[in-house]
C-alpha cells in the first residue's frame, strides 16, 4: 500500500500514489523485487488496487501504503502490500510495524470474507528512498527479540516461541542508476525510481539533464502530458533552487516553447494554491512569497539575495499577488519587482 493522506497530503505521498497506484506501474515495481518463482506464479492480468490504508495516522507524513489483490495462476487469492518509506532515517522497528499492518489486512480479509476457511498469502514489501544510505534495519521480526542464553544453541530453544515474519525490501538507495534505468516497466515508473533514488542525495540537479530521453518517453506515452506534469510538480515542490533551474531546462528540452510556457503557467496557478495552504501554517504572506520564489526559479530568472529577502520580508498580500501575476509572464526580475518597468512594458504592448 501507499498511505492514505491525512489532512493535507505531502508531495511524496501524492507522487507515490500517482505513480505506483496504477496496476501497470505497480506491476513493474513488484516484478522488480519479488522472487522469480512468485513472479511466474502470479496472474498479472488480475492485479487490482484495493481501497483503504492501514498506516498509523501519526506516520502518514513519512510513509504511504497501497494494497493490491491478484490471483495466482492456480486460482488462489494473493494480497500484495507495498509500503513506501519517505522518512529521513532508517526505522529499526520496521519489521514490527509491517507485521502489525499485515495483521490488520488479515483481520480486514476475515471480516470481508466470512465464508472462507483459510487466509490468503500477503506479501509485504517496503520501498525505501531515504537520504541516509542503504537500509540497515532488521527485516525479520525475530531479530528484534533479545533471546535468553549465552550460546546460539541456547537461544535457538527460545526462538521457536517468537513470531517469524520477514518483509521484502526494495532499497532504491542501494541501486545503481543503470540498474534502475534497465528495469522493465513504463517510462514513468523508471523515472520515478530515479527521482526517488537521487532526490535527497544532492545529486539530482546534476542527474536530471542525463534523463531528458526518459522525460521524452514519459511525454510520448498515453496520458504523457499529465504524467509529465506530475513529475515536474514533484520536482519543483521538493527540490532546491538548483533542481528548479534544471527542471525548467529539461522541460524546455522536451516540449516546444508554447507548451512549456503553458505548463509553467499552470504550475504557477498551483503555486498560488500551495501558497495559500502554506499560509494557513506559516502566515499568508510567507506562503505567497515562497510561491513567487519557486516560480521565478522555475522560469530560470536569477534572484539575488537582496531581492530574495525583499520578497520574503514583504507582508502586503496585494503586493505579493501583483508580483506573482507578473512572474507568470516575466523574463527578468525587474519586470516583477519594478512597477515602472512593468507599466512601460504594458504600455508598449
Amino acid at each position: 500500500m501507499l498511505k492514505a493522506p491525512c489532512a493535507m497530503p505531502g508531495p511524496h505521498d501524492l507522487f507515490a500514489r500517482y505513480t505506483f497506484g496504477r496496476p501497470e506501474r505497480a506491476e513493474a515495481e513488484l516484478r522488480a523485487v519479488l522472487p522469480a518463482h512468485v513472479v511466474s506464479a502470479v496472474d498479472w492480468s488480475t492485479l487490482r488496487l484495493e481501497p483503504g490504508s492501514v498506516v498509523d495516522p501519526e506516520l502518514r507524513e513519512t510513509e504511504s501504503d497501497l494494497l493490491f489483490t491478484a490471483r495466482l495462476r492456480s486460482g488462489r487469492p494473493l494480497l500484495l502490500y507495498v509500503l513506501l518509506e519517505h522518512q529521513s532515517t532508517v526505522d529499526k522497528w520496521m519489521a514490527l510495524r509491517m507485521l502489525r499492518y499485515v495483521v490488520r489486512q488479515v483481520e480486514r480479509w476475515r471480516q470481508e470474507h466470512p465464508e472462507r476457511s483459510g487466509l490468503p498469502v500477503i506479501l509485504p514489501l517496503v520501498m525505501y528512498h531515504g537520504p541516509e544510505g542503504a537500509w540497515s534495519a532488521p527485516r525479520r521480526v525475530e531479530d528484534l527479540f533479545e533471546l535468553p542464553g549465552e550460546s546460539e544453541e541456547e537461544r535457538a530453544h527460545w526462538r521457536a516461541w517468537v513470531p517469524r515474519f520477514e518483509y521484502l525490501l526494495d532499497d532504491l538507495t542501494a541501486e545503481r542508476e543503470e540498474a534502475l534505468k534497465a528495469r522493465p516497466g513504463p517510462a514513468l515508473a523508471r523515472l520515478a525510481w530515479l527521482v526517488l533514488r537521487y532526490g535527497r542525495t544532492g545529486e539530482l540537479a546534476r542527474k536530471l539533464p542525463e534523463w531528458v530521453g526518459l522525460f521524452a518517453q514519459v511525454q510520448a506515452a498515453p496520458e504523457g502530458a499529465e504524467h509529465l506534469r506530475v513529475v515536474i510538480r514533484y520536482l519543483l515542490w521538493t527540490g532546491d533552487k538548483a533542481v528548479h533551474n534544471v527542471t525548467g531546462q529539461v522541460l524546455h528540452s522536451v516540449l516546444d516553447e508554447q507548451r512549456a510556457e503553458e505548463l509553467m503557467r499552470s504550475y504557477g496557478e498551483e503555486l498560488i494554491e500551495q501558497g495559500r495552504q502554506q499560509g494557513l501554517a506559516q502566515g499568508l504572506s510567507r506562503g505567497r512569497a515562497e510561491g513567487i520564489l519557486r516560480l521565478l526559479a522555475f522560469r530560470r530568472i536569477h534572484v539575488e539575495e537582496a531581492a530574495r529577502q525583499r520578497i520574503l520580508d514583504c507582508t502586503d498580500v496585494d503586493t505579493l499577488d501583483h508580483w506573482f501575476d507578473r512572474a507568470l509572464q516575466a523574463t527578468t526580475l525587474s519586470e516583477v519587482l519594478d512597477s515602472g518597468a512593468h507599466a512601460s512594458r504594458r504600455t508598449d504592448s
